[in-house]
């Protein structure tokens, strides 16, 4: 944020952010690693938990849009609070399950509201409001807490998972929820007491939320959101199970998710840096690229090096569309129903991820192996690569 003098409330409004998707990116990530001992201690197929991730995704999509929207209207600190303590109690509950509807119930509906009110949708805007440049570093340094909350907390939830058991990670997680959400209420009640701040009232401009949807632009937006979130939470949820299956040490598989927040963290300043320089464009292509090149490696090398190599690199660019989608529909379509149309397009990405969780799992159930998946994950990178160059140029308004 060099050239702009930053104001204390500002790094706060950043801090907080970074708190909650801290929260967010460590937990919504433990499924996948305890995906492979729930199914072994239960006996049931990885669909039945493959089913519970998308339901999740698609709830938390909804909720995702519909708290974007409440983020144009209404105090930030209700909507965060709200978000935060039902996450933290339903996560903790998720030690008790002992049936796939149990999970269904507490992962899929519960977690999924409160991790889609509290998420990166209202972060965003609220991070964006405060702005008037530097838009994209600002969120990337906010997303980024999604990475350290994958580094930090699944590496700590690795130990805990070899050494106590898949149940004494929910509940870890859900005690975290419980320590860290009301310091986040207290920060964010007094920094955001009203709908989210506005650096410059004169910005409120743009076009309307219906008026967006009739352009071509945001309809290739969702496009690219749509592929990308397919690929993602089919990356993050599988990876370990993937990793296991290739007789890696269960405390260094449970560590690729570790491994891919820190690779992440990388990717996602790079990427808020890059888009205030140059655009987003070129930050989304290269991020595409790279995953043709991986999913490429992987159909055809399985070793330790190879599925080290896969996490690591699938890992840096896993965040790097995250911070500029309210940076490409800022840029497109203004400030005034940024909360709307960017929760739209991070809806989209989390349905489609569900999609593309239960699609590997389904797979791997059918085939007894990821070959299939990671073919379509390869065809879906170049058709986003694509896609991703059509966007380069922004549809006019007032």
């Amino acid at each position: 944020m060099i050239g702009q003098r930053i104001s204390k409330n500002s790094l706060a409004i950043v801090a907080i952010g970074f708190t909650v998707l801290f929260l967010s990116g460590g937990t919504r990530n433990a499924i996948g690693l305890v995906l492979k001992p729930m199914v072994e201690t239960f006996g049931w197929e990885r669909s039945a938990l493959g089913e519970a991730i998308a339901l999740s995704l698609f709830v938390s999509a909804l909720c995702v849009f519909f708290s974007g929207h409440l983020a144009d209207r209404i105090s930030m600190s209700v909507i965060l609070g709200v978000g935060l303590f039902v996450s933290a109690i339903s996560i903790g509950l998720m030690s008790l399950v002992t049936e796939p509807w149990h999970v269904l119930l507490l992962y899929g509906v519960a977690f999924a509201v409160g991790n889609g009110i509290a998420s990166i949708a209202p972060v965003g805007v609220m991070i964006s409001r405060q702005f008037s440049d530097r838009v994209g570093i600002a969120n990337s340094i906010a997303i980024s807490g999604m990475g350290f909350g994958q580094l930090v907390i699944i590496a700590a939830l690795a130990a805990v998972l070899v050494g106590l058991g898949w149940q004494s990670v929910f509940l870890s997680l859900g005690f975290l929820y419980l320590i860290l959400a009301p310091l986040v209420l207290w920060a964010v009640h007094g920094k955001s007491a009203g709908p989210a701040l506005v650096a410059d009232q004169t910005s409120l401009s743009g076009i309307s939320f219906r008026e967006a949807l009739r352009t071509r632009y945001f309809w290739l937006l969702l496009g690219v959101y749509a592929l990308c979130g397919f690929q993602d939470f089919f990356a993050s949820t599988h990876v370990v199970a993937f990793a296991l299956d290739q007789d890696i040490p269960p405390l260094f598989a449970g560590n690729l998710l570790a491994f891919m927040g820190l690779a992440g963290l990388v990717g996602v300043i790079a990427s808020g840096a890059w888009s205030d320089r140059f655009s987003p464009i070129g930050a989304t292509a290269i991020c595409f690229a790279v995953r043709i090149a991986i999913f490429a490696m992987i159909l055809l090398s399985k070793d330790t090096v190879s599925v080290t190599a896969f996490a690591v690199l699938y890992g840096f660019t896993y965040w790097i569309t995250a911070p500029l989608a309210v940076v490409f529909v800022r840029n497109a379509f203004g400030t005034r129903n940024l909360g709307a149309l960017s929760g739209t397009v991070t809806m989209t990405h989390q349905f489609c991820g569900g999609l593309g969780a239960w699609t590997g799992a389904a797979i791997f159930d059918a085939d007894g192996s990821y070959d299939t998946s990671f073919a379509i994950m390869l065809g879906c990178s170049i058709g986003a690569l694509l896609l991703s160059f059509c966007l380069r140029r922004a549809p006019r308004r007032e």
